[in-house]
């Protein structure tokens, strides 16, 4: 069962969109369910985030999921956005299903995945950040649990 904040954020979806000449974009994706989640970063001069969009393919979990992360990451710096967690966006949303955990780890990559866009553009190292996934399952086993 979905919390009212996932139902909310599904179909009420907050930052929706494309940022033009964006900072940063992330594109991530995950085989095994077929979601993809694309994350657009407007970082200013000072390295906070001013605005955050996102488009995703995929489940409501997702949409939620996104939605959530971009609202977790405006008016954040770098540093304090790349310590935005699959763990804080379940929360912020009151929780995901088992199944559905997989969508929250999406959120966590495209999040990285952009800002490392964004790093590699302006020829800077984020510490912390290490090089994204393009699939969230690249490196497990199959049958394991995430």
């Amino acid at each position: 069962m979905y919390s009212e904040k996932v139902m909310d954020h599904f179909t009420n979806p907050r930052n929706v969109g494309e940022i033009e000449d964006a900072s940063g974009v992330g594109t991530v994706g995950n085989a095994k369910c077929g979601d993809i989640m694309r994350i657009y970063l407007d970082i200013d001069e000072d390295g906070i985030i001013r605005d955050c969009k996102f488009k995703t393919f995929g489940c409501g979990a997702a949409v939620a999921t996104s939605s959530m992360a971009t609202e977790l990451v405006m008016g954040k710096t770098v540093q304090e956005a790349l310590q935005v967690t699959n763990k804080a966006v379940m929360e912020a949303l009151d929780g995901l299903p088992p199944v559905k955990v997989h969508c929250s780890l999406l959120a966590e990559e495209a999040i990285h995945a952009a800002l490392w866009d964004y790093a590699e553009k302006n020829e800077i190292v984020i510490e912390g950040l290490k090089k994204p996934k393009n699939d969230i399952h690249e490196d497990e086993e199959d049958g394991e649990e995430y």
